[in-house]
């Protein structure tokens, strides 16, 4: 080795490689929405904090408060509740029902919103069977509760966000050992006992996860809270910024969310940390159900139908029959124009998403040094943060950028590009990335992990470089977690609601804008043919969910 090479070597080992270079640049990106939110709402170019604070952000805490402890508690019970009577017991229907729980994931919280508004309403079969039950002739001859309320909304998202809980607290129940159960039934504890001092205590750490994302689902929520009226954080970002034409203000309002999805985070993280149970019986023998007698078996089977049918059968029977009877809207141009564009910012978002999750755990794998490893698990908060806040981490500096770029090519050529990235969906599918980038660096780490690295330093002395190894070894035995992360990402593109609102161009539909807006408009038979489709693309992940977890 010539002196050159000799003291060129130890300047290399120092400086970084292009996969850790670009993996730091992916995590900047993911991470850079969520930054700008603060500056923004640190630096406002008009500062109404006084304003927000003595008027409207209490009531906005406030109900996005009682929102997200009604809907976590209702969920952490139900999903809870199905989790130990599949589990246990054996009653009609179980095998069924162990499954058909989870098929609430498949309705977005805002289509069952409009479907039980439709079965409720004063229009609405249930009303109207009433008053031809009774022989009542106008409203004022009964009462009925109100439907667009606080209330409503709180059942709604319960219903389409227990499974979150149900799926963990299932898988839970179903790895304790069957020891403790005996030594609790040889003490003299009956069921409920058993539930209460030996089930739900080693279950808790996963029954707190769950409802902290149900927690989190319900702040991120717009569709619902909008549809029924109900004033919370995220409805505030989008009358701040809409109606009142304040970015700054919005920008303020999301930072708040920001950092109470933030403290739910560190709550559930603090909450299993403080509860820890350990199973420290040598032989592991998985609980026997026991099979349930008399009333008791038909009291089981419907503590577990309600749910599913309130979350599932419901509004799936109420838009699928607005759908039928509204055969013609099928061969409606503006429904297959959104289903396009849905699909095709869905399946740019979702390769570009898996790509750049493989990439950055390749990359953080590949470096070894500390700070991408701590950036790692952080880039996952995009997960966390309500979409409404993306859009508004992602909008403001992106139409700053596009409007100077555009200024400076006008000045320099006198031709006017347009708005490049807010003018198009370029803006939208970075928010589908950084929303949902958790899902792909999620599976890309497990699949990863899964391999062992003798086969590629194997790979690395037969000489093939970083890229190849990962195309070669990598690539064909985790392909099947990088299709399950694509479909997954699809999916929840598809379902995605307030980042798209925000963030789409102008006369740009996607099949979840179209829902929304045609049901706003109390048109359900116009918005039913594209909530059947999301709802149907919906339902394939919700069958690899449950492949899955079998």
């Amino acid at each position: 080795m010539s002196l050159g090479e000799e003291a060129r070597a130890p300047m290399r080992s120092y400086l970084p490689s292009r996969w850790s270079v670009g993996a730091l640049l992916i995590a900047a990106v993911v991470l850079g929405p969520i930054l700008s939110v603060l500056w923004i709402a640190l630096f406002p170019s008009e500062n109404i904090w006084p304003h927000l604070i003595s008027t409207t952000l209490p009531r906005y805490l406030r109900n996005t408060a009682m929102l997200m402890g009604g809907v976590g508690l209702i969920a952490a019970c139900t999903g809870t509740g199905a989790a130990w009577l599949v589990s246990r017991y054996d009653f009609p229907a179980r095998r069924a029902l162990e499954w058909l729980l989870l098929l609430p994931l498949a309705i977005p919280a805002y289509v069952g919103a409009y479907a039980l508004v439709d079965f409720l309403e004063y229009a609405g079969p249930v009303q109207t069977g009433l008053r031809n039950l009774f022989g009542w002739q106008t409203s004022r001859d009964y009462w009925f509760p109100e439907i667009r309320s606080m209330g409503a909304a709180i059942i709604v998202l319960a219903a389409a966000l227990y499974p979150y809980v149900y799926l963990l607290a299932r898988a839970a129940f179903r790895e304790q050992s069957g020891s403790a159960e005996e030594v609790a039934q040889s003490l003299g504890s009956g069921a409920f006992a058993r539930f209460w001092r030996v089930g739900l205590p080693l279950a808790r750490p996963a029954i707190a996860a769950g409802t902290a994302i149900v927690m989190m689902e319900a702040v991120n929520d717009f569709g619902t809270v909008d549809y029924f009226a109900v004033q919370t954080l995220t409805t505030g970002i989008f009358s701040t910024w809409l109606d009142g034409n304040n970015a700054g203000g919005a920008a303020q309002i999301a930072a708040v969310v920001l950092f109470l999805v933030i403290f739910l985070v560190l709550l559930e993280k603090g909450s299993r940390r403080k509860m820890r149970f350990f199973d420290l019986s040598r032989r592991h023998r998985p609980v026997p159900r026991k099979e349930m007698q008399g009333p008791l078996r038909w009291l089981a089977f419907a503590a577990c139908a309600f749910p599913f049918a309130l979350g599932f059968v419901l509004p799936a029977s109420v838009i699928l029959s607005h759908a039928l009877r509204n055969s013609e809207v099928w061969a409606d141009g503006a429904l297959w124009q959104a289903g396009l564009n849905t699909l095709t910012v869905g399946s740019i978002a979702a390769i570009v998403t898996v790509a750049a999750g493989v990439f950055l755990v390749y990359g953080v794998r590949l470096s070894g040094r500390r700070l991408p490893r701590l950036l790692l698990p952080v880039t996952t908060i995009g997960y966390a943060a309500p979409g409404a806040v993306l859009g508004v981490g992602i909008l403001i500096p992106l139409a700053a950028i596009d409007n100077t770029v555009a200024d400076a090519i006008w000045a320099a050529t006198g031709w006017d590009p347009g708005l490049v990235m807010t003018g198009t969906a370029f803006a939208l599918v970075l928010a589908y990335c950084v929303r949902f980038f958790a899902i792909a660096q999620g599976a890309a780490d497990a699949a990863m992990g899964r391999v062992s690295p003798n086969l590629a330093l194997a790979a690395r002395s037969l000489g093939r470089n970083q890229g190849e190894v990962l195309g070669a070894i990598y690539y064909p035995l985790m392909r099947a977690s990088v299709a399950s992360a694509l479909l997954l990402v699809f999916v929840d593109c598809v379902k995605e609601l307030p980042a798209t609102l925000l963030l789409r161009p102008f006369n740009y539909e996607t099949l979840a804008t179209r829902v929304h807006e045609q049901a706003s408009l109390e048109n359900l038979g116009d918005a039913a043919p594209a909530a059947v489709l999301v709802i149907g693309v919906s339902l394939l992940a919700v069958g690899l969910l449950a492949r899955a977890n079998r």
